[in-house]
């Protein structure tokens, strides 16, 4: 199999599963006990909770973790925008922006807070997938408590302006959130040099494993817990703590941010090859997307007039992973609606696939799936 559907999940990075292996077998405490075994545990979460908070420039304190992206934008957009929540901004109204290509984790709770009532603006993007500050700017009102615009989009790979919209955020007097799942561990993160108040992530997108992320909240923002209980996570999410986890997602943290520049490097040149030779080698292809300020592994490409679901059947039976879009949608039968908020027609986003690579893919594999999506093009053409 060439695995190319790295935006989806990725495999465990070397070196995480023989991290984990000792706290799912000999060092099983619970962190919260007060025995030598639970103090080990303890501390190898805090230890982790260190190695994540250098990944991202965060204070050790200022990380909380979760179970995965979903739940860290969910904490953020539905208890922030609670009026209950954020006991310094008790003053605080409900008016919400999000861009329009963002993430499900984040459009589906801003579509709940607004059957509560909230006001919630939606933002464009470009034909590149861009979202421009100066529309941030003029959505913004005195009532707005939060924008949320993610880092790097996980369908056409278009690298977010957020310092900027951060600035105009913080300008207004609102606080700033950015879905970072596809960019931590894979680009450079720095929540300083953002500018943003929240900032979420997920260990299986960049190697380590599922069922376990964080968020990043700015010292001194105190939001209601996001689940009542004992005092796990400074009282802020309730919970025994997954421990193994947590130490693989602290094991790639470290890793990642050794091996970075140089797995970046390599990473672009090898879309760069796939982008070339699917533009050059199939009539009609195009790329979606920024062409420049884009994830090193993305290569989301639309092929006019061959439907995406038959073409992945076909790849699949060559042995190549890739994807229409988020995996979160796949089983969605409306067109990505991040293909169409770029401007894509509904029948163009139907024949648009997704293959993102990481530094474990080869020249080789690229090429030989290459030529297979050169072929099966052809085949169904003439079909």
């Amino acid at each position: 199999m060439i695995y190319l559907d790295n935006g989806a999940t990725t495999r465990l990075r070397a070196g995480v599963l023989d991290a984990m292996l000792p706290y799912l077998n000999e060092e099983y405490g619970n962190p919260f006990g007060r025995s030598a075994l639970n103090r080990s545990c303890g501390a190898a979460v805090e230890k982790a909770r260190r190695k994540i908070a250098a990944l991202v420039g965060a204070g050790y304190k200022e990380i909380f973790f979760t179970s995965g992206g979903t739940e860290s934008d969910n904490w953020v957009i539905k208890h922030l925008m609670d009026p209950a929540s954020f006991r310094e901004n008790q003053g605080f109204h409900g008016h919400l922006i999000v861009s329009a290509v963002e993430h499900h984790a984040v459009l589906k709770p801003a579509e709940y807070l607004e059957k509560l009532g909230f006001d919630v603006t939606v933002v464009p993007a470009d034909g590149s997938g861009r979202v421009d500050p100066a529309a941030v700017k003029a959505a913004m009102r005195k009532d707005t408590r939060l924008v949320s615009v993610m880092l790097a989009n996980n369908e056409v790979g278009t690298i977010e302006p957020v310092h900027e919209i951060a600035e105009i955020a913080h300008a207004g007097g609102a606080l700033m959130h950015t879905d970072a799942v596809q960019a931590v561990g894979h680009i450079p993160v720095d929540v300083k040099d953002l500018g943003v108040d929240f900032l979420s992530a997920s260990g299986h997108k960049f190697g380590g494993p599922k069922g376990v992320g964080f968020l990043y909240i700015r010292r001194g923002l105190l939001p209601e817990p996001l689940m009542h209980g004992g005092a796990q996570e400074r009282g802020l999410r309730a919970g025994t703590h997954n421990v193994p986890a947590i130490v693989g997602m602290g094991a790639v943290a470290e890793l990642a941010a050794e091996s970075m520049e140089e797995e970046r490097a390599y990473e672009q040149g090898l879309r760069d090859h796939m982008i070339g030779r699917i533009i050059e080698e199939i009539p009609g292809a195009f790329l979606n997307g920024d062409t420049v300020n884009r994830l090193p592994g993305n290569c989301n490409v639309t092929i006019p007039g061959l439907e995406n679901e038959a073409f992945l059947v076909r790849l699949d039976q060559e042995g190549i992973c890739a994807a229409a879009g988020s995996a979160c949608s796949a089983e969605a039968s409306e067109p990505s609606h991040v293909l169409t908020a770029i401007g894509r027609t509904a029948e163009e986003a139907g024949c648009s696939l997704r293959f993102t690579l990481n530094y474990m893919n080869t020249r080789e594999e690229i090429d030989h799936a290459c030529d297979v999506l050169r072929d099966v093009a052809q085949e169904l053409r003439k079909e």
